[in-house]
């Protein structure tokens, strides 16, 4: 082989990318994890996901961008992240999925679809929208089953008020009220697409969608729509709690366990 076709053959290796790009969605139990980032001690989504696919490329380390961070306790039937492997690696959507979820047992913790993504594409920037389903147990007794998964309201809400308060949050506004005391975004204005309740049974739903959530935005809003549905605020205060433009406004943070993130928007969708 000629000196000139070996430095072409180089400077073809040299141009080509290092790594390939899959978009992944995952369902996750988030009971005993501390959320989807990496942390200094315990368990977390992220890290479980970074490690099956080190493992799946033979030790060489794969990193991940995930479409939302959720905190401690939230679960996931919807979440996605995007993962960097290897270019030697001949991968295969099932494989992807399939060899992630095997390294991933035995924690609650699963690859539900795959696909190749461009390297310009981005779990988190490219989205257009998140989903959250937020599970309210509305009964007198105490959940035996799945107790970590639903918050346990005893007095009956009236989903009707409830609607009547989330109306006052559906569009665009400075949610300062509705966002953690340390959340580090820069603005608080966020354009509230949906926020939906319904009753399924023993259960009230809470369905919130938007492009994109401050922190404890969403439990801030349910913990405030709680006090709603037991009467214990008219409606219309919740307008009053969002024109504060002060936490101390509004209601409590409802508790993690009862929410899910459902769903994240791409156009196109890689999974299609």
């Amino acid at each position: 082989m000629s000196d000139l076709l070996v430095d072409e053959l180089q400077a073809e290796r040299d141009r080509a990318p290092a790594y390939q790009r899959w978009a992944v969605k995952l369902e996750y139990d988030g009971t005993g994890l501390v959320g989807w980032q990496r942390q200094t001690s315990g368990l977390s989504v992220q890290a479980l996901l970074e490690e099956a696919a080190t493992r799946m490329a033979g030790g060489r380390r794969v990193t991940s961008i995930t479409a939302g961070r959720t905190d401690s306790g939230v679960h996931a039937t919807g979440q996605v992240a995007h993962l960097d492997f290897p270019t030697d690696m001949p991968l295969l959507p099932y494989r992807v999925r399939d060899g992630l979820s095997y390294h991933l047992k035995p924690h609650a913790v699963a690859v539900i679809e795959a696909a190749q993504v461009g390297l310009d594409w981005s779990a988190r920037f490219s989205a257009t929208w998140r989903s959250y389903r937020y599970r309210i147990l509305n009964r007198p007794s105490r959940p035996a089953l799945g107790a970590s998964h639903v918050w346990h309201l005893r007095s009956p809400l009236d989903i009707d008020l409830m609607q009547e308060g989330a109306n006052y949050l559906i569009g665009s506004h400075d949610f300062t009220s509705f966002r953690a005391v340390a959340c580090q975004a820069r603005s608080p204005l966020r354009t509230l697409d949906i926020l939906r309740v319904e009753r399924h049974g023993e259960e009230v739903w809470i369905i919130a969608k938007a492009r994109s959530f401050l922190h404890h935005q969403v439990r801030n809003m349910v913990g405030t729509l709680s006090l709603v549905g037991q009467g214990r605020w008219k409606p219309e205060r919740i307008a009053h709690a969002l024109e504060a433009k002060s936490r101390c406004a509004a209601g409590p943070t409802a508790p993690p366990e009862g929410l899910y993130l459902t769903g994240v928007g791409y156009e196109p969708d890689p999974f299609g």
